[in-house]
């Protein structure tokens, strides 16, 4: 196993139960899904309880913590020594219902965070919308922490949050610290730092069927890692960055990931020397060309190209839109 040599990487996802999920990430994902509501799609994850293993090639079946631990240098490159684990988790997300209020602690808000763990800073890409579709992200100018205690006991959160009426392609930014929701029948990619931590602020009046009780709420968690600064999260403006031969434009560049939207139909290359990079397609399908090899990319999939791979060619056998993301140094 020391012998191979890394090559494009994809991963078959892991469906998650939801109670505010649904039943629509049949569409995007070819995988069939499980019984009862799902509301996420894990589609790359380095966690020891939900592991993203490689669907083909020789190293079918081996998770991405096998592979950071093996493959390092070729796998992570410059960035290999940097990360005892890969260091985004990436999702597809059907809420159906609202998601629960909640906060993530940043990086800083140590005291807050488990061991081994990140703050968690996290983005999302609208990919569907319904009429009533909301998404909340961030708390309005001049809310205080006395404001938010209030507006729990009286179900008004939601009055002191900034509201998003998203539509689809929306890019919405939401920093770790900030109060945030959605739901309403949209789906979303959701791009992230390897984290599971979440505190719970408000549950809309939600029941877990399997308890039969309401979800717990982690109120003192959430406001402890409320940042009520102004902060970046909301709407993401994208930056056009090439127009030929594909539309290229930057949606967040942030410390932690930064992620492209690609969309056309004509050849394009995508990867870089010497870092690795993810292909997430969102529409269309094609051919992803390395080394002589060519890979059937379809709707849904998701793509690892490490370091040592470099710059490939996607070659779209109909009009194409795909997530590029990168890891800055």
């Amino acid at each position: 196993m020391s012998l191979q040599t890394l090559y494009p990487l994809r991963f078959d996802p892991i469906y998650q139960y939801r109670l505010w999920g649904g039943r629509r990430l049949a569409e995007i994902l070819a995988e069939p899904l499980p019984n009862g509501p799902v509301g996420e799609a894990w589609v790359l994850s380095d966690r020891e309880d939900h592991p993203s293993r490689v669907a083909d090639g020789p190293l079918k079946g081996r998770t991405i913590g096998q592979l950071m631990h093996e493959f390092p240098e070729q796998l992570m490159g410059d960035l290999s020594g940097s990360f005892s684990r890969f260091p985004l988790l990436l999702k597809f997300l059907d809420v159906h219902e609202m998601l629960s209020v909640q906060v993530h602690p940043a990086d800083y808000r140590a005291t807050l965070l488990p061991p081994g763990e990140t703050g968690k800073t996290e983005a999302w890409v609208v990919l569907e919308a319904a009429p009533g579709s909301r998404i909340y992200a961030g708390l309005r100018p001049g809310t205080t922490p006395a404001d938010l205690r209030t507006s729990l006991s009286n179900d008004k959160l939601a009055d002191h949050m900034v509201r998003i009426s998203p539509k689809v392609g929306d890019a919405v930014f939401t920093p770790a610290g900030t109060v945030h929701s959605l739901g309403g029948d949209v789906m979303v990619f959701e791009i992230q730092e390897n984290s599971d931590v979440t505190f719970r602020l408000y549950d809309w009046g939600h029941i877990d069927p399997k308890t039969g009780r309401p979800r717990p709420l982690q109120v003192e968690q959430a406001m402890a890692s409320i940042c009520y600064e102004n902060s970046a999260a909301g709407l993401v403006t994208p930056v056009v960055e090439a127009t030929t031969p594909i539309h290229r434009e930057q949606l967040f560049h942030d410390k932690h990931f930064r992620l492209w939207r690609l969309c056309g139909q004509s050849p394009f290359s995508v990867g870089t020397p010497d870092a690795p990079r993810v292909l997430v397609c969102v529409q269309g399908a094609g051919h992803l060309q390395h080394d002589g090899q060519t890979y059937a990319v379809a709707k849904g999939e998701v793509w690892l190209l490490p370091a040592v791979v470099g710059v490939c060619v996607v070659r779209p056998i109909a009009p194409i839109t795909l997530f590029e993301i990168a890891i800055p140094k």
